[in-house]
């Protein structure tokens, strides 16, 4: 799925209304029926609604929803703000439509409003701006945000909560955004919508189709999209009847330290859970039994360092190395890694400490081989690129480090992201809050690894390995709940995980 900035989703409804044809106002009345749907499918008639509806387009929509939600038989109170007495074309049309129907709540605000008494029964629906907006609210406008904020009634926004951005809000106001309970939005979630900053204000989200034309949709470039399913099964390879363990390549994973082999299983188990032909393990030496009890399946190579990796590795006969899951900060391990990043020539899977060690060397950024994968968190990555101040300025900034190093960065969390070096950001939509717990992310580099080995290419097997990682934390807390939730649970979710990709 597409995610498209403001001028291109004009551009779009122009070509619809063009191309398909159809009015514009009966564009608008579509997707307000698909705002009225949303609503009597959550809501009686018993629940009093109340309106506020912009002067532009998004007001037109509050408009028309009100109109239909009157016919059905709400009590709908409505109040169109008009402070510069002018009115979008199609907004202008669907006041005359309402002012038809006489009735008796509908006011036009110029200049004086006497706010409502809003109760915890009231259904309040916002439309005063859509993601169209490009500065923050202020004057009679933010009054009314603050006015609707204050309220217990419940918010329904409509495209955006009035005062977000669609997409930067780097220079906004917090206190003059809606915060909503439900956010609907047509066709395409927008790009704000995915920022962890941003959730405050949307409450539940979700996307109503309205039928734009396919052709302006496939024809639009935009380097933001999210992640489906067929886009997933689209890229799987079939394994081979006649096949062997060397046919699924063969991953060096270098990981562990003293009071961290927990990482390293983790990450080892998902790798071997991921397909992976044959796993070779780097590890200190007081890890050596642990990994050969939990992880039998997998080859031990052991660091001369009783505590830490220390030593050089031979890495030519490896298909893909993953670094960083419990290496721990020692000195000899940074400088064991540096000396190693000098020296390799093939993609690798960097996280956690490895991380650290690029952050606290910057200069050690031009020795990361092309397509390598780079796996942060926003703190991970911050401590290389700087400090951000929210999510667009980093995504922004990440997007530069993926174009500058020729590398791929997965920036975990919520929808978390894979950036390219062209430029192209994928939001991954599976996954949920029970997998933010210790482990999870090594798991993660345990499946991107075991994928890039079987000869992924670097993009594939960041998608791919994003999705399925979400999916068996998906399955784990449809069978045990959110809550009690820890990585095993993904990891002994994986299989379900692949299977049900695979069908």
């Amino acid at each position: 799925m597409k995610i498209f900035a403001n001028h291109q989703i004009k551009d779009l409804d122009t070509y619809t209304i063009e191309h398909e044809p159809i009015t514009s106002i009966d564009l608008m009345e579509r997707a307000a029926r698909k705002i009225y749907y949303a609503i009597i499918k959550r809501w009686n008639k018993l629940q009093p609604i109340t309106v506020f509806a912009g002067p532009g387009n998004n007001g037109g929509d509050a408009l028309a929803v009100a109109r239909m939600l009157h016919k059905e038989g709400y009590t709908v109170t409505c109040y169109l703000f008009n402070p510069m007495n002018k009115l979008s074309v199609d907004c202008e049309t669907n006041k005359e439509k309402l002012e038809k129907l006489g009735i008796a709540n509908f006011s036009e605000v110029e200049s004086q409003f006497k706010p409502p008494k809003l109760t915890q029964d009231d259904v309040v629906i916002d439309g005063l701006f859509g993601s169209g907006l490009n500065k923050p609210l202020s004057g009679g406008f933010a009054a009314v945000v603050k006015l609707i904020n204050a309220s217990d009634a419940t918010v329904v926004s409509i495209d955006v909560p009035s005062g977000l951005m669609g997409e930067d809000n780097s220079f906004n106001q917090p206190q003059h955004i809606i915060k909503a309970d439900y956010t609907f939005c047509f066709e395409f979630p927008r790009l704000s919508f995915l920022f962890a900053e941003n959730q405050t204000y949307l409450g539940e989200w979700e996307v109503l189709p309205i039928n734009l034309h396919p052709d302006a949709i496939n024809q639009t470039y935009t380097p933001y999209k999210i992640t489906t399913l067929s886009d997933i099964q689209g890229k799987l390879k079939k394994r081979p009847l006649f096949s062997h363990k060397g046919t699924f390549g063969h991953a060096l994973l270098i990981a562990g330290s003293k009071g961290m082999a927990g990482a390293s299983i983790l990450s080892a188990k998902a790798c071997l859970r991921s397909g992976i032909g044959l796993l070779t393990i780097h590890a200190p030496i007081c890890n050596l039994q642990i990994l050969q009890t939990t992880v039998p399946e997998a080859i031990t190579q052991i660091d001369a360092h009783e505590s830490c990796f220390a030593c050089p590795v031979e890495t030519q006969k490896y298909n893909a190395i993953g670094i960083g899951p419990g290496l721990g900060e020692s000195p000899e391990s940074e400088l064991a890694f540096l000396d190693l990043l000098e020296q390799v020539n093939i993609p690798l899977v960097l996280d956690a400490d490895a991380l650290n060690f690029i952050g606290r060397n910057k200069n050690s950024i031009k020795n990361i081989p092309y397509d390598t994968i780079l796996t942060p968190h926003p703190k991970e990555l911050d401590r290389i690129i700087g400090n951000c101040t929210n999510s667009y300025s980093r995504l922004s900034q990440a997007t530069d480090l993926a174009q500058a190093t020729r590398s791929y960065i997965v920036l975990k969390g919520a929808y978390t992201t894979i950036i390219t070096p062209d430029g192209n950001c994928y939001f991954n939509p599976t996954g949920n809050p029970g997998m933010a717990t210790g482990g999870s992310g090594d798991i993660l580099t345990g499946i991107i690894l075991a994928l890039l080995a079987q000869g992924y290419s670097s993009f594939d097997a960041s998608l791919i390995g994003t999705y399925v990682h979400g999916l068996a934390g998906d399955l784990a807390k449809e069978n045990k709940g959110e809550i009690g939730m820890t990585a095993q649970d993904i990891v002994d979710y994986l299989p379900l995980a692949w299977k049900e990709i695979a069908q």
